[in-house]
């Protein structure tokens, strides 16, 4: 029985099998680390709400637009029990028509601005734009009748504009149209009151811009807008023609929305984009339509889906063109992509030390096999809590330098030679400088991965290619050297 002790302690079959055990057993301090990365990944999102429920959440703009509220009057017979007429009564409803913009030109620059909450950063922008447009002249005789023999009796018009977060704007836009200020007050009037575009603002068109209305003659507005949002501004298309030039410092953009953008340069100093959108392209116009008669709800940067009033038909998300000022680096992605490289380094890392012990014919304890393959789980701790003080860089240099001088230092006691220590404290490093490639690299991570996979195998495999297994299964047992110089 001492024997068969003796010689499973001796046997390298019994030693891999006793790595591999260790391996699965050094997945729960991976897997826990993961779990905190998780869990601090998920309080970041939660202090982004906080900062969008006290401050401003992402912004959505449907505007201006002209609305003519009116009163539809017709008469319809009275009639008895029998059915018999017996006289007549009015009837009424009042109503209101859409004029979106012939021509829509939006201008602004976006002033980015980051908020804490806590220690997560969450950034913003202060859009400062210029908007420019026109409505064709008003023909009373374009809008259809919904009652047989009706009157149609006009009220004065007004501008509406609405964004998905008020609390964004900053102070009041500054309207003029037809040489005539208008000035904004609350609530859009006339519409549904279960309508989303019923919280937005409306601007009573008066003075030589009422008398140009009246007179059957073109509309012409400038609109100077300040709104705050959080890292992602969405704007719906709904003129005739919709143009937009945004400018920014931020270095990391990101498109998105229904429409890209048609010309962008993103350098690092800034990016610049310009769309150029027609409504033969876009559903927005009727979206809109839906959303001032409540018959679709708006969510905080997005329209939701279409119900009840038309079943018959899905309006789908609101089409806009977005811009979102994005994070170059989220940390917390960062440190998961790393985290998923976790076993593959503790495999290369404990392979290392097994190749050691086999040419050197030196002995590993378990346990030192153990704590090199903690002192490699805890790398990616280290990586999280750094990161989030610091540049990712600087984070991933710090952690990947204070494990690689550890190992070396330990290494170079159980391997007997501060040399050998050293050279296998190179090794290490060599595997972090080839992880922060792959994690810098994210569209070549696959084949960077294959790569570094294939060639450790390949190096293995000629390293160990004239190596006779079953003769160092039979060696006998070694001696633990004593710790010495190089």
């Amino acid at each position: 029985m001492l024997q068969f002790l003796k010689a499973l302690q001796a046997s390298v079959l019994a030693k891999v099998a006793g790595l591999i055990f260790l391996m699965l057993l050094l997945c729960i301090p991976l897997a826990e680390i993961d779990s905190i990365n998780n869990a601090r990944g998920e309080s970041q999102r939660e202090a982004a709400q906080e900062l969008a429920a006290t401050y401003a959440s992402r912004q959505t703009m449907v505007g201006p637009l002209l609305l003519v509220p009116y009163v539809e009057r017709w008469m319809e017979p009275l009639r008895d029990a029998q059915g018999k007429v017996i006289g007549q009564e009015q009837r009424s409803k009042e109503m209101a028509h859409v004029v979106f913009p012939d021509k829509l030109n939006i201008d602004g620059s976006m002033t980015p601005q980051e908020r804490y909450r806590g220690i997560f950063k969450i950034p913003f922008y202060t859009l400062n734009a210029t908007l420019k447009g026109d409505f064709a002249a008003f023909d009373p005789k374009v809008l259809p009748h919904s009652e047989t023999d009706s009157k149609i009796e006009f009220k004065a018009p007004f501008i509406a504009f609405n964004v998905s977060d008020l609390r964004g704007l900053d102070g009041s836009p500054a309207l003029v149209m037809n040489g005539e200020a208008l000035r904004f007050k609350q609530r859009v009037p006339g519409i549904a009151d279960n309508a989303w575009f019923a919280d937005g603002i409306h601007a009573p068109v008066t003075g030589t811009a009422l008398t140009a209305w009246q007179a059957n003659t073109p509309l012409t507005f400038e609109m100077k807008l300040g709104l705050v949002g959080q890292d992602t501004l969405a704007i719906a298309p709904i003129a005739e023609e919709t143009t937009a030039h945004l400018t920014s410092p931020w270095a990391h953009p990101s498109f998105g929305g229904r429409f890209l953008a048609a010309q962008r340069s993103v350098t690092p100093q800034g990016f610049d984009a310009q769309w150029r959108i027609s409504s033969l392209v876009t559903s927005a116009r009727e979206q809109v339509r839906a959303g001032l008669s409540g018959r679709i709800d708006a969510g905080d940067a997005n329209v939701a889906a279409a119900s009840g009033a038309h079943p018959q038909r899905n309006l789908g998300p609101l089409q806009t063109f977005d811009v979102s000022l994005a994070q170059p680096i989220n940390v917390y992605s960062m440190s998961t992509r790393a985290g998923k490289y976790g076993m593959l380094f503790i495999g290369l890392v404990l392979m290392a030390a097994f190749m050691f012990e086999l040419f050197r014919k030196l002995r590993l304890h378990p346990i030192q096999y153990g704590l090199v393959g903690l002192s490699i789980a805890l790398f990616f701790l280290l990586l999280l809590a750094l990161s989030e003080k610091f540049a990712f860089w600087i984070a991933y240099a710090s952690a990947a330098g204070a494990s690689v001088a550890l190992l070396s230092v330990y290494f170079s006691a159980v391997l007997g030679s501060w040399r050998r220590g050293l050279s296998f404290g190179a090794f290490i490093a060599l595997l972090y400088g080839a992880l922060y490639g792959l994690l810098a690299s994210e569209s070549n991570a696959l084949l960077l991965g294959a790569l570094l996979i294939f060639g450790m195998l390949a190096t293995l495999m000629l390293v160990t290619r004239k190596v006779d297994w079953y003769a160092l299964s039979r060696r006998v047992e070694p001696t633990v050297p004593a710790a010495q110089g190089a």
